[in-house]
């Protein structure tokens, strides 16, 4: 026989006692007279709707599993399960706020670890850099001046040619085998 939905103090104390031995019945009074007090726990400590909702699924869950712990001598089904849902609300702001001090922790240290990246690539660029002069050194100066002007200085293949007075197809043959020259200079694999 189902038990009413009911929110007096004896009739959930009573709900409470048949769930400890297994009644769904009474686990659906006990969720429909208690439930609105435990999400307005939990709204009250969370401020957040979304939180508290789970949380109140969270603790309505634990009572149909822990129902046998409750002891009406100490005190109401609904201050018991108040108290639950209480703890479990705070619990969770001391989860959120642990979570969100281990991500700023984690922001600082990828940070930090950033900075001291940047200086690492600054001096790999200037080793780079370095490495690129000397390699230019090894070109004809008409390589190395097509090569400059092409990739330094910006410039099209035709308006290389311009500059320097050249054929396009010789100009675009001094970029090419400049540019295989630097990479075999370079180490770089095609």
């Amino acid at each position: 026989m189902p038990i009413a939905r009911t929110t007096e103090p004896a009739d959930l104390a009573a709900a409470l006692e048949a769930c400890a031995r297994g009644d769904r019945d009474a686990f659906e009074a006990v969720y429909d007279g208690l439930s609105p007090a435990v999400f307005g726990t939990a709204v009250g400590v969370l401020r957040d709707r979304d939180h508290a909702a789970e949380v109140t699924q969270e603790v309505m869950v634990e009572v149909w599993q822990q129902a046998a712990r409750f002891d009406a001598s100490r005190g109401s089904a609904r201050t018991w399960v108040v108290t639950l849902a209480h703890r479990r609300a705070v619990d969770r702001v001391r989860s959120e706020q642990s979570r969100r001090v281990r991500d700023q922790h984690d922001v600082d240290r990828s940070t930090a670890a950033a900075e001291r990246d940047v200086v690492s690539e600054h001096v790999e660029t200037l080793f780079e850099q370095a490495a690129v002069r000397d390699c230019l050194g090894t070109l004809t100066d008409t390589q190395r001046d097509a090569v400059v002007r092409a990739y330094y200085g910006g410039r099209t293949y035709r308006e290389v040619a311009e500059d320097v007075g050249a054929a396009l197809p010789t100009v675009k043959s001094r970029i090419r085998d400049g540019l295989i020259r630097l990479r075999d200079c370079l180490g770089v694999t095609a």
